[in-house]
């Protein structure tokens, strides 16, 4: 099969999905209508299979259209991203490095290491952003970001993974809440308390609410916040209780009254793992950002261990 396409119709394509209309999408791609028509026409018969469904009340994907969606649009952010990249080396900026984290990685353990590595390499530029761990998984295979850092068992096959640190989630309540005598408890016994949670954005908000889903119980949040000082501080004025990292609640424990209360679930002491496609095609610095990462949790488990 030989297919014959250009950036113009993927663009296009991604056009049609988003407007459900050939004549819309035509004029956001700076096309006529008929000149957009016959390469929608082009692109089918190069494919062989059709790829829209068409009818009065607009423009529909098959089957075959949804998959070449998907990778319209990959290959349109990896063009996106090669565009950013040299206007980047063309400023002097001689490489860069992309990650993706959760948030126990990117708010406490991330800082210091990445501070530590652009200090020794000022040419190269880090592309920083947060994700829950299966939509990692995905962008690191897809070739989208260089290096994920991952918790839990989310499913890792076709990638090289690496150990990094362990991530232990606790409760922390208040001084004063009912469930303060606790040295451990179940998640299933806070159910019924307010909780204090990270804005609706963050990885861990949305493990916490799929760790509610799978007893069939919903959170009662209280409160959305946007750190864990910031959720530290509600829980001490006792609006709530909250499900935090271990390494951020005992620091931020030291100056606040409020306790923190194991997790008796297996789920809240979850393995960090970096995560890459391949690392013979990752450049000489992004290999020596990754051994710095290790470097620094085996230092961390050592000191626990000991």
């Amino acid at each position: 099969m030989s297919i014959q396409f250009d950036f113009v119709d993927l663009r296009l394509f991604t056009y049609i999905a988003e407007e459900k209309s050939l004549t819309k999408a035509a004029g956001r791609a700076c096309l006529s209508l008929p000149a957009a028509s016959m390469r929608i026409k082009n692109l089918e018969q190069s494919i062989g299979v059709p790829l829209l469904n068409r009818s009065a009340q607009g423009i529909t994907l098959r089957p075959a259209g949804e998959a070449f969606l998907h990778h319209a649009r990959q290959v349109l952010g990896q063009i996106e991203l090669l565009s950013s990249d040299l206007q980047e080396y063309a400023k002097g900026i001689k490489g860069h490095v992309r990650i993706l984290a959760n948030t126990t990685a990117m708010t406490e353990f991330l800082p210091h290491v990445l501070s530590d590595f652009l200090a020794h390499w000022p040419d190269v530029n880090i592309d920083l952003s947060e994700r829950q761990s299966d939509e990692i998984v995905k962008a690191v295979s897809a070739g989208v970001t260089d290096i994920g850092i991952v918790a839990g068992s989310v499913k890792t096959a076709g990638l090289l993974t690496l150990p990094y640190r362990k991530d232990r989630l606790v409760l922390a309540v208040s001084e004063d809440h009912e469930l303060a005598h606790h040295d451990r408890i179940p998640f299933e016994r806070t159910m019924d308390c307010d909780y204090i949670v990270l804005h609706e954005g963050s990885a861990i908000y949305a493990f916490l609410n799929r760790a509610a889903g799978e007893i069939n119980r919903q959170l009662r949040i209280r409160i959305q916040v946007g750190s864990f000082e910031a959720a530290c501080r509600m829980v001490a004025a006792n609006v709530g209780i909250s499900i935090l990292p271990e390494s951020a609640a005992r620091r931020h424990a030291r100056s606040l009254p409020i306790k923190l209360v194991e997790l008796e679930n297996t789920w809240a002491i979850r393995n960090m793992l970096i995560c890459v496609r391949d690392m013979e095609t990752l450049p000489h610095f992004t290999h020596e950002l990754i051994r710095l990462l290790q470097q620094d949790g085996e230092v961390v488990n050592v000191d626990e261990a000991g």
